[in-house]
């Protein structure tokens, strides 16, 4: 089985509350998950969000809609994700994708979990070296390597990302990295501002009423003639 596991929460420093914003008509980590149930890859997908009271209100609307959710620990994003995974059974590859990213695309999340089979690699990214836009990222980890480092001692700093492990330790974890047809990673369309969160607004607006299934050629196509959009795209920051 090849799991899904979309991290989303709603305590966002800079834009509380992002994952429930209205893209089109639907919360943000909806149109999320819709786009990665088009996915032919993938077997299963679980929103993984912490035990806190503030991420009530998401885990309700979740569960309401037949949304599988996982809740955690809410500094500790690795044992989250680890035992996120063990509580879908025992899934061969783990596809780690982040709650604001609404241009997430099927294709490149298929491409990576492709390369993962034919290599064999432990981790497989598009971001060991970035290529592709900020939030188009997608990291593939097989279950066993995901336990086996989720079971180790680790310095509670060194837990706050769920794969930081695996991109460090090249000795131990096999890599191999999936690159884009062309750099583009000076594109930042990661959610985390109010003017990103407008960028995506327009966006939406624009594509997903004629195409739901639209992909990040469309929206770079869409950035080439809207001057007036381009200037959001700026350069990325990439967190872990």
């Amino acid at each position: 089985m090849i799991l899904a596991v979309l991290q989303a929460r709603m305590s966002s420093k800079r834009l509380p509350g992002k994952v429930m914003a209205l893209l089109a008509g639907q919360p943000m980590v909806w149109r999320q998950i819709e786009r990665l149930r088009r996915s032919r890859t993938i077997d299963r997908i679980i929103v993984a969000t912490s035990n806190e009271q503030s991420d009530d209100a998401l885990a309700g609307y979740l569960v309401a809609r037949g949304q599988s959710v996982f809740r955690g620990a809410p500094t500790d994003l690795l044992d989250r994700f680890a035992r996120c995974a063990e509580s879908a059974g025992q899934p061969s590859h783990v596809v780690r994708l982040k709650g604001d990213c609404p241009f997430i695309d099927p294709q490149v999340i298929d491409a990576a979990v492709k390369l993962s089979l034919s290599s064999g690699a432990d981790y497989v990214a598009n971001r060991l070296p970035s290529t592709f836009p900020a939030g188009l990222e997608v990291e593939v980890i097989t279950g066993p390597a995901l336990i086996a480092a989720a079971t180790q001692e680790r310095d509670p700093k060194a837990r706050v990302s769920p794969t930081a492990f695996l991109r460090l330790d090249r000795k131990t974890f096999s890599h191999a990295t999936l690159k884009a047809p062309r750099d583009l990673s000076h594109l930042n369309w990661r959610i985390k501002t109010p003017a990103d969160l407008a960028f995506a607004r327009s966006v939406y607006d624009a594509l997903h009423i004629a195409d739901p299934e639209f992909g990040f050629e469309d929206v770079l196509d869409m950035i080439g003639g809207r001057q007036d959009l381009a200037k959001y795209a700026g350069a990325a920051s990439r967190a872990a």
